[in-house]
């Protein structure tokens, strides 16, 4: 009996031990102390996941699979104030962090961390104001939701151009639309941001209440809090026109005219095209989308498009948002991915020749390292495009300048050619801006790059300009002990 009891004595003894002082692996299955104390301190609006859970896994995916970590946790807030309480555990245990809305970001680790992550889904409010015209959009929603929800009222807002983008990093980084050649960026746009600020407090910020955090806003991404909620003034919406032309290698020099003609000649501003030079089973080729803001195009804006022999044609009368639902963003979904960008001031047939060289030569060797699909967006917008609204913003730093953006786009397959792909998309895009400057557009030197297409190595003052001191000293004062500077993204 006494031995029975020693033994027994002896197991429980070491049972206790085991839990204070735990093996490697038992460590690595405890929930991380931090998201312990998160979860014991946010309201029940709030939740936390671990691995292994399916809100995990949603949690931390994004469109591009480089874009996605495995995070201690991840937590979906479901108020600001609950917000503003992990900001403060955050903050104060020195923990990584990340912010996601959409998960479309091709930066790795903008919207991702090791850390703790903060996925915003739970943010899905869209509340129209009629009275106001303005609606409310939560952080957590896609821009085809929002389109969705203010159809029945037949008034829109100025967002995203294919479907699947987020709401959240579009915004705080400028925002090119369908709709921007009458209104502005969808920063011009914006009344007042619901933002969480690095201290936990929770404000409504408008060009009246803070001017300086509200020019930050614009533009500058996630430097001063954690942005909860968008007010945007909406605009009337009726049916569009429009759709996705697909155009096989023969008939590209046709599009490089058509392209070139319309983003010299058209002014229409409810006129819209990106041309996409596409590099995709061993040949290059073409995404036309084609855009109308009414049920008709006027004669003449479209024919030379309309009049290309195609591989495959859904153009239409239609709702905004099956235009942009009709867009082939989603085909790269879950590979790795990455953006990269210069500013150009016309789309001239010279560059365009150079483009399409770009897509061959870049498409045939990126091939060979898993590369599924090399892509270049050339997105002709109106000369007066940074016009709609004076008032100053983060980006762009400089309105007088018509800079049309234009996107590089590479996906792939194998995390170890990471860096070939990234070294490709600097490459090229420094081949496409000394070609822009050697035909003539000295205007762009030194021009800012458009931030949302910007990989994740671009210098800052290439995004901001004369900007950036003003933005730095403002993030001083907004956030003295740097908690943002614990998540990922173009940091001031």
């Amino acid at each position: 009996m006494f031995f029975r009891r020693c033994v027994a004595l002896v197991t429980v003894t070491s049972a206790l031990l085991a839990q204070a002082h735990p093996t490697d692996v038992e460590k690595r299955l405890l929930p991380d102390p931090v998201c312990v104390q998160i979860s014991n301190a946010i309201s029940s609006a709030s939740d936390v996941y671990y691995a292994g859970q399916w809100f995990y896994t949603k949690g931390i995916s994004h469109w591009a699979s480089s874009s996605t970590q495995l995070a201690k946790c991840v937590v979906e807030p479901g108020t600001a104030a609950d917000v503003g309480i992990i900001l403060g555990i955050l903050g104060s245990t020195n923990t990584p962090f990340a912010v996601k809305g959409g998960g479309h970001a091709s930066n790795p680790g903008f919207s991702s961390t090791t850390g703790v992550h903060i996925s915003m889904y739970r943010f899905s409010e869209v509340t129209y104001n009629s009275a106001s015209q303005t609606a409310v959009i939560g952080a957590g929603l896609i821009w085809d939701d929002v389109y969705a929800a203010l159809a029945p009222y037949n008034v829109n807002v100025v967002g995203g151009r294919v479907t699947g983008v987020g709401v959240a990093g579009f915004i705080l980084g400028g925002g090119f639309s369908w709709l921007t050649n009458q209104y502005g960026l969808t920063i011009d746009t914006v009344t007042a941001y619901e933002l969480v600020k690095p201290d936990g407090t929770v404000v409504t910020v408008t060009e009246t209440s803070n001017a300086n955090l509200f020019f930050g806003l614009k533009g500058g991404f996630n430097n001063f809090g954690i942005v909860t909620r968008f007010t945007l003034k909406v605009f009337p919406q009726t049916q569009v026109w429009g759709g996705l032309i697909t155009i096989t290698a023969p008939n590209i020099p046709l599009v490089a005219a058509a392209t070139a003609a319309f983003s010299a000649n058209v002014q229409d501003p409810k006129a819209g095209i990106i041309t996409t030079y596409n590099f995709l089973l061993g040949q290059p080729g073409i995404s036309q989308l084609l855009f109308y803001d009414g049920p008709t195009p006027p004669a003449g804006i479209f024919d030379d498009f309309l009049a290309i022999p195609y591989l495959t044609k859904d153009v239409s009368t239609r709702s905004f948002v099956s235009l942009v639902q009709s867009s082939p963003a989603n085909a790269t979904y879950g590979q790795r991915g990455i953006f990269n960008t210069v500013s150009v001031l016309q789309f001239t047939p010279t560059l365009l020749d150079v483009i399409l060289n770009e897509t061959v030569f870049w498409g045939t060797t990126l091939s060979l390292k898993s590369g599924s699909f090399i892509s270049y967006d050339v997105e002709p917008f109106l000369s007066n495009l940074f016009t709609h609204n004076t008032s100053p913003s983060a980006y762009p730093p400089v309105r007088s300048l018509g800079l049309l953006p234009f996107n590089i786009y590479y996906a792939w397959s194998l995390s170890a050619f990471d860096d070939d792909f990234h070294d490709a998309a600097r490459q090229s895009a420094a081949r496409i801006y000394d070609a822009a400057i050697a035909e003539g557009q000295a205007g762009i030197v030194g021009a800012p790059v458009y931030p949302n297409y910007a990989i994740f190595d671009t210098p800052l003052s290439s995004i901001y300009g004369s900007n950036l001191p003003q933005l730095q000293s403002l993030k001083a004062s907004i956030d003295p002990n740097n908690v943002m500077g614990l998540a990922g993204g173009f940091k001031f």
